[in-house]
């Protein structure tokens, strides 16, 4: 079993996923191609990969790395698995274009890469290097599963599953903690298992319906409690914006937050100042995690690559879709997927949604969910509609789809006019220069 992972040079992410697999048996002998553009990061992370395949896995992967366009296919020749974790154009310069160009036009945000003018812009940048990435997997290994872990995720897994013939599934983490999280947060007491029911759209999934193990339902106590906290003015509680979604639209949602503010028209808005301090929201946040990132990694630098690298094995999913594809062990994920056949009744054919999902020998295998109640289909369609227009943009190369897909956003369009929209949105094209195909 060969495994590549594209953007080795996210060495953490790297150690997390790889070292996944050197702790799981069936896969622990595999080959590990390691590619970046980056010669400095590359070698960083070949370095702790090795260091951890000797530490906890008695060498026994083959560990290789690729630098540079020229020997990508040679990275990823005859691999099973495909890990994408790039970031084009990286937090300099490109996340602070996202920021600060929009903002010149009083637009602000708080993450800026899933939806909204940041993610769209993040999108039109990643969507023709992975287009590149596609075409030499489709040429040196057809039959690989494309794992992707980039934003943002429902353009970038859209559009590789519209437009490619690669098999693609994209991965995110916040299913996975978004139940006890709200659980713990609220100080609700119950029983294991839980059983729940998630689906939606990458970042705005909802929390269907959730039971502890003695078949207690547990939404009555968890709209109570958010209730409370909302009506607290001294709550030291973060994760107001989704206690509103909560009170406002009957159910909790999987991401945090502050994602969560900027991916409608309610919160970030010039007209009502006091909601940032209302609802805690912290604009500018992706920068200054990136900035704190940076300085962590120099700091942790040594420790990583000449410490004693150690692993245990985390709830990522990448591994466990490998270990269930190669033993037919089968797993359950909450998968990005096309909604074909309709798996979510009431969101459009087209449209990448977030299921759970059976892993298997035979692949992934989403699962058909009921109708979702009505404002919450709508809520994910405010989203789509973003999504869809900025993959046609993207496939067609037409800069009316790039104005379009702002227009409709819904950040965009209740802060400003159609024409601050499009004037912002020639200003992002021209900052971002060479990281964009040429618009027409």
């Amino acid at each position: 079993m060969k495994v590549t992972f594209m953007g080795a040079g996210s060495t953490v992410f790297a150690k997390n996923v790889l070292g996944d697999v050197m702790c799981a048996e069936a896969l622990r002998e595999c080959e590990i191609a390691l590619y970046d553009i980056d010669s400095e990061r590359l070698e960083e992370s070949a370095l702790m990969i090795n260091t951890m395949n000797k530490n906890i896995n008695e060498n026994r992967a083959k560990v290789s790395a690729y630098l540079g366009v020229e020997n990508r296919k040679d990275a990823l020749r005859g691999a099973d698995f495909v890990v994408n974790a790039i970031q084009v154009g990286g937090y300099d310069p490109c996340t602070i274009i996202d920021f600060e160009v929009p903002k010149k036009y009083g637009l602000r945000q708080t993450i800026a890469d899933t939806t909204g003018i940041g993610g769209i812009f993040r999108a039109l940048r990643t969507i023709p290097v992975l287009a590149d990435f596609a075409a030499d997997m489709e040429e040196v290994c057809p039959n690989a599963w494309f794992l992707n872990y980039t934003n943002p995720m429902a353009m970038l897994a859209g559009y590789m599953q519209r437009y490619t013939g690669v098999q693609t599934v994209g991965l995110c983490h916040s299913v996975q903690g978004c139940s006890r999280g709200l659980l713990n947060d609220l100080d609700i007491e119950y029983t294991e298992p839980i059983k729940e029911r998630i689906a939606g759209i990458n970042h705005m999934g909802w929390l269907l319906e959730i039971y502890d193990a003695d078949g207690t339902d547990l939404y009555p106590q968890i709209r109570k409690n958010a209730a409370a906290v909302l009506n607290d003015p001294n709550t030291k509680e973060w994760d107001l914006v989704r206690y509103e979604y909560i009170r406002r639209l009957g159910y909790y949602c999987t991401e945090s937050s502050e994602h969560n503010a900027e991916y409608n028209n309610f919160f970030i808005k010039d007209k009502y100042p006091e909601l940032i301090t209302r609802y805690k929201i912290p604009l500018d946040e992706y920068p200054r995690r990136c900035i704190e990132q940076i300085a962590r990694w120099k700091r942790e630098k040594e420790r990583y690559l000449h410490g004693e690298v150690s692993h245990r094995r985390t709830g990522e999913y990448a591994s466990y879709i490998m270990e269930a594809m190669v033993t037919d062990k089968p797993y359950k994920i909450g998968g990005n997927v096309l909604n074909k056949n309709y798996l979510i009744p009431n969101l459009p054919a087209e449209a990448c949604v977030e299921v759970a999902c059976l892993v298997n020998k035979y692949g992934v295998q989403p699962c058909i969910q009921d109708a979702l109640p009505v404002q919450l289909a709508a809520m994910n369609m405010t989203e789509i509609n973003v999504h869809l227009l900025t993959i046609e943009a993207a496939a067609t190369l037409k800069k009316e789809h790039i104005y379009q897909a702002a227009m409709l956003d819904p950040h965009c369009s209740s802060e400003l006019s159609i024409d601050d929209i499009v004037a912002m949105c020639d200003d992002l094209i021209e900052a971002h220069g060479s990281w964009l195909p040429k618009y027409r």
